[in-house]
């Protein structure tokens, strides 16, 4: 099976045989890198650690794409943030930014050779040499996200209520970063980008400032993308679903508080699909295998385009989780 050819198939609106189990969030968990003697946060900064942890739940469970980095600070250390790297059961946070002021947001001419950007880079390359039919999902942080990392969510909702033309302009900043980081990997041959904006939730972002504020970035950013393109925003993005759809992705990723079938009706006419849905915290983590196989069939039963999980896999999850749900899959798709 050629699984490249069979997600770009679906991300495209063409229909598929088998509807593809990837993730386009963070994928890496403990019983993987127990397997593989890993650790974080050594494969947070480790090419060879980082490629065989992006590609484990593919040798090991069957999910159907290598995905890399494992968080949402590279960006953010690169530009000169202060970044706890975590542990095994934590991923890294930013912890100090440099930055205060909008116009202080600037990517340096050395921003993609700094902290592990050249990490990512040169894992993604190590991947394109050893599988050349498996689709390598790269992560990058969302403009609005990256912002309340670089000035600081308690500043950043501040200056949402008392100074918006300085919010304007910081999104703006950090998407000219963005774009910085984009061609390289793309340069570097990944095939699909994952932009993850879950700042921009609907639960900490009301819609109308989601539309007026957040989703021209993202347009320009799905724009300058010339690979495959998915966007994910984490919670219940039902009263956004329309705008999300419409900003120029192949793809959109949900959490499972989203109504699949209405949320299909709401973007029929978009040449969008829909990824995601199976619970990360509910089923994959906390569930036993039962569970799974039936979060999974209801996604499909439902009109779920690509299964995905919800959002970042738990380190915790059981690996037997992941296979339940891959198993599911084929036995609904007689594989």
């Amino acid at each position: 099976m050629n699984y490249k050819e069979n997600l770009k198939n679906a991300l495209t609106g063409q229909k598929v045989e088998r509807k593809p189990f990837v993730s386009v969030t963070q994928l890496g968990t403990i019983d993987a890198m127990n397997h593989y003697g890993l650790k974080w946060p050594d494969a947070h900064k480790d090419a060879n650690q980082m490629a065989t942890l992006a590609s484990s739940l593919y040798e090991l469970a069957g999910l159907e794409c290598a995905r890399l980095p494992f968080c949402l600070t590279v960006e953010a250390e690169a530009l000169g943030c202060d970044v706890n790297l975590g542990s095994n059961e934590r991923v890294p946070e930013v912890e100090i930014s440099p930055f205060e002021y909008a116009d202080d947001i600037e990517a340096t001419d050395d921003f993609t050779k700094r902290g592990r950007i050249p990490v990512v880079l040169e894992a993604i390359d190590i991947l394109k040499e050893k599988y050349e039919e498996l689709p390598i999902i790269v992560g990058i942080t969302g403009p609005f996200t990256l912002t309340g990392h670089l000035l600081g969510i308690e500043n950043l909702v501040r200056y949402m209520k008392t100074d918006i033309e300085e919010v304007e302009i910081a999104v703006e900043n950090c998407v000219d970063v963005s774009m910085d980081y984009i061609e390289e990997i793309q340069n570097h041959g990944a095939d699909v980008i994952c932009v993850n904006e879950p700042t921009a939730s609907p639960e900490l972002i009301a819609p109308d400032d989601f539309k007026s504020l957040i989703k021209p970035n993202l347009e320009d950013l799905a724009d300058y993308i010339e690979v495959l393109k998915v966007l994910h925003i984490c919670g219940s993005t039902q009263p956004i679903i329309k705008d999300m759809a419409t900003c120029g992705f192949d793809g959109i990723s949900v959490e499972e508080a989203v109504d699949i079938p209405q949320a299909q009706k709401e973007i029929i006419e978009d040449n969008c699909v829909i990824l995601g849905n199976i619970s990360t915290s509910k089923t994959l983590l906390s569930g036993n295998s039962e569970e799974v196989k039936g979060d999974v069939k209801k996604a499909i039963d439902d009109g779920i385009d690509i299964l995905a999980p919800s959002c970042g896999i738990a380190p915790n999850t059981p690996l037997d989780n992941i296979k339940a749900a891959i198993s599911e899959r084929n036995e609904y798709f007689n594989l």
